[in-house]
């Protein structure tokens, strides 16, 4: 038996060092690698299915609500509580907030649109927190304040020597103003955001009906979706989170994340949630939760729609996406001994907040989509030992991918795209989780997303009248002259990732029983694209 357990290994050294690498790779596969591939992947497919689940329940409730008609903002009449306030006419005294950060592009869109807000002049106040960095901007700002000052709006332009909490801290010193302590209601827009003139007459009679409830929050419209195809595969994802989570939220739990944007507040609901804070970069969230425990409701209007612009630069997505995935991970480990300990709100309620709406939305759905589906599901084709079945391979994602994009039915055609630029983008997404949850670098970085608002307009009506533009177009050129311009676009993760699923795809192809490669090449194409920064609208400096 002591024979057997240590007799000697058949495998010897190779002689020539370009063999080295073939026998590192023999001697610890059958030890170390399908073990720990064999592991990930029930881990994987365990995740895998909790998302599949979840997905499942999300869009059969949202199907009975729809086909019942049960929407929560239905049950109330909209048109019989604005002439009950009309006839009353006690309105309600409303804040407006439009915090912003050297927004050159589209301070006067969303100035302009908020001063355009019909409600009674003496019941409304118009709050610009600019925490502008560049003195002449600020003047420019400034300038336009004035400008709608003189025609009778309410409009108070506040600045402070220092960006303490970013946009949380901005809010939070704007609700302490003196003239803010008779208004009841906070209704915020972030600066690329253009409310429709009636918003406040679609939103306050909900909050007025119910005392009880916290947050009106609005649907986001993309006025530049079809400006490259990054902002039409964005549309995608978030017309499912509207579609789907906030509904769903909305109608049988009467919870979800505020959006940040586009949103009306009861101020005593904030107050009773301890007010805004700056411990993560979702803030909103941060709010949503805690007004959540204190026993607020919130309800979700998908009919009253707010303009807004998608980033339409890389760049500015990569910094957007690192704040939506890290945020949430860092305040799920902030906030989870507070939520489950939490004896104002139901059992129920409590544990949807902990394991569907942070875990498997926040943290499972990111890690699933890069760890499963771009390094372990390749990784078997080059470990064949490890075998997957198609319920699992195939059929699972294939059906989350289906339940994800049947909210933009326009765009079905495009779902291969979508699913190779969701793939790339779940790398950001899993590393700026796992950053969250181990509060480690960049945990509380903030970069403002980049809008272009006016330039691109000016860009566009620049062109010929009679020249299309495809939305198909990915990039615009870069000057080839420039060696600069194309050094700044390397991102190196994607290229790595890569030039991994490209050896898994040249594999499976020489030696693989199945088409797998097709899938592997694709995916290495989405990874080098985005990797060389061929992706988005690339504006010159």
């Amino acid at each position: 038996m002591r024979n057997l357990i240590f007799e000697e290994t058949d495998v010897r050294a190779p002689e020539y060092a370009s063999s080295h690498l073939r026998y590192a790779w023999e001697s610890i596969r059958a030890p170390v690698i399908i073990p720990l591939l064999k592991l990930a992947v029930i881990l994987c497919s365990t995740m895998s299915i909790m998302l599949f689940v979840e997905r499942v329940v999300m869009a059969t409730i949202c199907a009975i609500v729809k086909v019942l008609g049960k929407k929560k903002y239905r049950k109330y009449n909209l048109d019989v509580m604005k002439q009950k306030l009309q006839r009353n006419k006690r309105y309600p005294k409303v804040l407006i907030q439009i915090p912003m950060y050297n927004e050159k592009e589209v301070y006067k869109l969303s100035i302009g649109a908020v001063c355009g807000l019909s409600w009674p002049s003496d019941r409304l106040i118009v709050q610009v927190l600019d925490d502008s960095t560049n003195p002449v901007l600020r003047e420019l700002v400034e300038l336009e304040c004035h400008k709608w000052i003189k025609k009778g709006v309410n409009v108070k332009y506040e600045t402070r020597r220092h960006r303490n909490g970013y946009k949380a801290g901005a809010l939070k010193e704007g609700l302490e103003k003196q003239y803010v302590e008779d208004c009841e209601f906070v209704a915020i827009f972030d600066a690329d955001f253009q409310p429709d003139a009636d918003f406040l007459w679609n939103t306050i009679p909900y909050l007025l009906e119910n005392p009880k409830l916290g947050l009106v929050q609005a649907r986001w419209k993309f006025v530049n979706s079809e400006e490259c195809m990054m902002t039409r595969l964005q549309e995608m994802s978030l017309d499912y989170h509207f579609t789907v989570e906030q509904e769903v939220g909305s109608s049988t739990y009467s919870f979800f994340g505020f959006n940040g944007t586009a949103g009306i507040w009861r101020i005593q609901a904030i107050k009773d949630a301890g007010g805004w804070k700056d411990r993560t970069t979702v803030e909103d969230m941060d709010l949503a939760v805690r007004a959540s425990l204190q026993g607020w409701e919130f309800i979700f209007v998908g009919d009253v729609t707010v303009q807004n612009e998608l980033p339409s630069t890389f760049k500015a997505y990569r910094y957007q996406q690192h704040r939506w995935s890290c945020g949430p991970a860092n305040l799920f480990k902030k906030m989870t001994k507070e939520i489950l300990f939490c004896k104002r709100v139901s059992l129920f309620k409590r544990l949807h907040l902990i394991y569907a709406f942070f875990f498997v939305r926040k943290i499972v759905a990111h890690w699933v989509t890069f760890f499963f589906y771009c390094i372990v599901i390749p990784a078997c084709v080059i470990v064949p030992e490890v075998q997957l079945t198609k319920k699992i391979a195939i059929y699972i994602p294939a059906a989350i991918t289906i339940l994800n994009a049947i909210s933009t039915p326009r765009s079905l055609h495009l779902l291969v795209c979508w699913i190779l630029f969701e793939n790339v983008m779940s790398l950001h997404r899993t590393k700026a989780a796992i950053i969250g949850l181990l509060e480690a670098n960049r945990v509380n970085e903030w970069v403002v997303t980049e809008k272009l608002g006016n330039a691109k307009k000016q860009k566009n009506n620049a062109r010929s009248p009679t020249s299309r533009i495809s939305w198909f177009q990915i990039l615009e050129r870069i000057p080839i002259y420039n060696p600069f311009t194309l050094i700044k676009t390397i991102h190196p993760l994607e290229i790595i990732v890569g030039m991994y699923m490209l050896h898994c795809a040249i594999y499976d192809l020489l030696f693989g029983n199945d088409h797998f490669f097709v899938y592997l090449l694709l995916q290495a194409g989405a990874f080098f694209t985005m990797g060389f920064g061929l992706v988005g609208t690339v504006v010159p400096n």
